[in-house]
């Protein structure tokens, strides 16, 4: 039973990351109406402009805030000079523009910090957390750092004007504009969100998984799953997926002495799979119904 709950508990700590990724990759799915796939690649770079900070002895928390700064600025910067003015584009354009930003960033993150392995320092430490041996407390970090940031997320979507705005460039982009909301800056706040939030998802599981230039390739392929199995219209669904998701992954691997470590990576691609036969919309999506 010990080991069970170790597990469940394990698998919410990486769930956790996995709910941030997948929360990104829903924002800017539901600006543009596509995945981006270059997700990951921008969360990497933006941990290491965060280790780049520390380097040169900026204390932790003002790099954190630092790069979330950077990040959402890089990630206006990046709807507005790429995808902009790709918006009419055929969609094999813009997947195409999603594979090119993609390699771009992961080779120049190569370039300036090499693709030696670094280790990453956390705020939280690596002691039981208030001393019970299941759970560390870096992981207990990883898990409150993501249930606030959905709890400020729910409250700026809710209660303020740009957020409204944002929900409503998204869900009705036509009514929007006649009302005097400019769609445009709101797909260009959400990308800058996604790539803030996603930075969040880098610098916490960097001291997991230690910080080279393909650090996200797998937790983005996760949170792929996560925001499938919640939803791709649904901000609350890619986080609960992202927990479900984490949860599954390390059950399944605990308890099917088959599928091990190896095999964990093809398992959250056969749950996207899954889902999209059983249920497309996903576990909280909402069906699309086009009027032909």
């Amino acid at each position: 039973m010990e080991l069970f709950i170790n597990q469940v508990l394990a698998g919410i700590a990486t769930g956790a990351i996995y709910a941030c990724m997948a929360l990104a990759v829903v924002m800017i799915y539901q600006a543009i109406d596509h995945l981006n796939f270059a997700q990951g690649e921008m969360a990497m770079f933006s941990t290491f402009i965060a280790w780049q900070l520390m380097q040169w002895g900026v204390p932790y928390w003002w790099a954190f805030l630092l790069t979330l700064a950077f990040a959402f600025a890089g990630g206006i910067l990046i709807e507005r000079l790429l995808f902009k003015p790709l918006a009419k584009a055929p969609v094999l354009t813009n997947v195409a523009g999603f594979i090119a930003l993609f390699a771009i960033v992961n080779s120049v993150a190569g370039l300036v910090w090499d693709f030696t392995i670094k280790p990453f320092p956390t705020p939280f430490g690596s002691a039981p957390f208030l001393g019970s041996q299941l759970i560390s407390t870096h992981q207990a970090g990883m898990i409150g750092v993501t249930v606030g940031l959905l709890i400020l997320l729910y409250l700026f979507f809710q209660f303020t004007r740009i957020g409204l705005a944002m929900r409503a460039a998204a869900s009705l982009p036509e009514s929007a504009r006649l009302v005097g909301i400019n769609t445009s800056w709101m797909i260009a706040l959400g990308w800058g969100m996604a790539a803030a939030i996603g930075s969040i998802a880098g610098i916490l599981i960097a001291p997991v998984v230690f910080l080279e230039p393909n650090m996200m390739g797998g937790v983005l392929i996760y949170g792929f799953a996560a925001a499938v199995l919640g939803g791709l219209t649904s901000p609350l669904g890619a986080v609960v997926g992202g927990f479900l998701v984490g949860v599954f992954e390390n059950l399944a691997g605990t308890y099917i002495p088959e599928i091990g470590n190896e095999l964990k990576l093809p398992i959250a691609l056969a749950l996207i799979i899954t889902v999209l036969v059983l249920k497309p919309a996903g576990l909280f999506g909402r069906p699309i119904v086009k009027r032909v």
